[in-house]
């Protein structure tokens, strides 16, 4: 009983590490979005866009964020890829870090996602 406990343990930490390790540097993230002028499209507060269009990013969930950024950065053709030329050629760069990155800090701003309709 003592080796289950003990493994269980040890899965709870670990998950929990990775978690945190996955999360993405907030910091980091708005310099990513300074550095390639993320506000020029979807508003300087990334919840004003210039086109209704395009996708208010603030507060939205920070693991569908990456994985959007990943899925620009595959292209159309790709697995899983979003076909978007404008969003295809600023996702390229981007590291698998630096989309988390990103995504971290849309996600800890105030956004006006309804996440629940009352």
């Amino acid at each position: 009983m003592n080796k289950f406990f003990a493994g269980a343990v040890f899965a709870l930490c670990t998950t929990a590490a990775f978690n945190v390790a996955a999360a993405g540097n907030v910091d980091n993230g708005k310099a990513l979005t300074a550095k390639y002028n993320c506000a020029a499209c979807h508003g300087a507060d990334y919840n004003s866009p210039i086109d209704p269009t395009y996708p208010k990013l603030a507060g939205q969930h920070a693991d569908y964020l990456a994985h959007a950024l990943l899925a620009y950065k595959r292209g159309g053709e790709g697995l899983n890829g979003r076909g978007n030329a404008i969003m295809g050629g600023m996702a390229k760069p981007l590291s698998t870090k630096d989309m988390a990155d990103i995504a971290a800090y849309l996600h800890s701003l105030p956004g006006s996602l309804v996440m629940v309709k009352q």
